[in-house]
Protein backbone atom coordinates (compact mmCIF):
# COMPACT_ATOMS: atom_id res chain seq x y z
CA UNK A 1 0.00 0.00 0.00
CA UNK A 2 1.30 3.52 -0.95
CA UNK A 3 2.32 5.83 2.16
CA UNK A 4 1.20 9.25 1.08
CA UNK A 5 4.24 10.67 3.35
CA UNK A 6 6.86 9.68 1.37
CA UNK A 7 8.67 9.69 -1.82
CA UNK A 8 9.86 7.54 -3.58
CA UNK A 9 13.32 7.90 -5.60
CA UNK A 10 14.83 5.45 -8.22
CA UNK A 11 18.25 6.42 -9.72
CA UNK A 12 17.03 5.95 -13.53
CA UNK A 13 15.03 8.96 -12.56
CA UNK A 14 18.49 11.06 -12.81
CA UNK A 15 20.26 9.39 -15.34
CA UNK A 16 21.18 11.17 -19.13
CA UNK A 17 21.65 7.68 -20.74
CA UNK A 18 17.95 7.06 -20.73
CA UNK A 19 14.86 8.39 -22.36
CA UNK A 20 11.71 9.82 -20.74
CA UNK A 21 10.05 6.44 -22.11
CA UNK A 22 12.86 4.00 -20.25
CA UNK A 23 12.29 6.28 -16.66
CA UNK A 24 14.15 9.66 -16.89
CA UNK A 25 11.77 12.32 -14.97
CA UNK A 26 14.25 15.17 -15.58
CA UNK A 27 15.38 17.56 -18.32
CA UNK A 28 18.25 16.06 -20.48
CA UNK A 29 20.37 19.32 -19.24
CA UNK A 30 19.89 18.46 -15.34
CA UNK A 31 20.29 14.67 -16.12
CA UNK A 32 23.70 12.97 -15.06
CA UNK A 33 25.68 10.04 -16.58
CA UNK A 34 24.89 6.92 -14.50
CA UNK A 35 24.19 7.87 -11.23
CA UNK A 36 24.79 5.98 -8.03
CA UNK A 37 22.31 5.78 -5.54
CA UNK A 38 25.12 7.12 -3.09
CA UNK A 39 25.22 10.22 -5.03
CA UNK A 40 21.40 10.86 -4.96
CA UNK A 41 22.02 10.42 -0.81
CA UNK A 42 24.36 12.56 -1.02
CA UNK A 43 22.52 15.43 -2.97
CA UNK A 44 19.48 14.77 -0.90
CA UNK A 45 21.35 15.13 2.20
CA UNK A 46 22.43 18.71 0.93
CA UNK A 47 19.07 19.59 0.52
CA UNK A 48 18.28 18.96 3.84
CA UNK A 49 16.02 16.04 3.77
CA UNK A 50 16.80 12.80 5.15
CA UNK A 51 16.93 9.89 2.62
CA UNK A 52 16.77 6.24 3.66
CA UNK A 53 18.31 3.73 1.42
CA UNK A 54 17.04 0.34 0.24
CA UNK A 55 19.86 -0.81 -1.70
CA UNK A 56 18.53 -4.11 -2.51
CA UNK A 57 15.64 -2.85 -4.42
CA UNK A 58 15.01 -3.03 -8.32
CA UNK A 59 13.04 -0.39 -10.42
CA UNK A 60 9.77 -2.31 -12.24
CA UNK A 61 11.14 -2.29 -15.18
CA UNK A 62 14.11 -3.65 -15.09
CA UNK A 63 13.68 -6.61 -12.25
CA UNK A 64 16.93 -7.58 -12.68
CA UNK A 65 19.44 -4.59 -11.86
CA UNK A 66 19.28 -4.12 -7.86
CA UNK A 67 20.07 -0.40 -8.47
CA UNK A 68 18.41 0.30 -5.03
CA UNK A 69 16.11 3.26 -4.08
CA UNK A 70 15.94 6.15 -1.57
CA UNK A 71 12.50 7.25 0.16
CA UNK A 72 12.47 10.34 1.64
CA UNK A 73 9.58 12.08 3.76
CA UNK A 74 7.43 14.04 1.46
CA UNK A 75 7.54 17.67 2.36
CA UNK A 76 6.31 18.79 -1.25
CA UNK A 77 5.28 17.49 -4.75
CA UNK A 78 7.66 14.65 -6.23
CA UNK A 79 8.16 16.70 -9.14
CA UNK A 80 9.82 19.55 -7.65
CA UNK A 81 12.20 17.13 -5.20
CA UNK A 82 12.90 14.84 -8.31
CA UNK A 83 14.19 18.39 -9.91
CA UNK A 84 15.97 20.11 -6.87
CA UNK A 85 17.71 16.87 -6.41
CA UNK A 86 18.75 16.29 -10.04
CA UNK A 87 20.19 20.56 -9.53
CA UNK A 88 22.35 19.24 -6.83
CA UNK A 89 23.82 16.42 -8.41
CA UNK A 90 24.60 18.68 -10.96
CA UNK A 91 26.68 20.68 -8.80
CA UNK A 92 28.23 17.56 -6.67
CA UNK A 93 29.48 16.54 -10.46
CA UNK A 94 30.97 19.50 -11.39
Amino acid sequence: MRNKNKIILWSIYFDANKTRADGRRVPKKLAVSAPKLEEIQRAAKRLGLQPEVVSDAAHPSSPWLKTGQLILPKTESKDKTVKKIAEELCQLRR
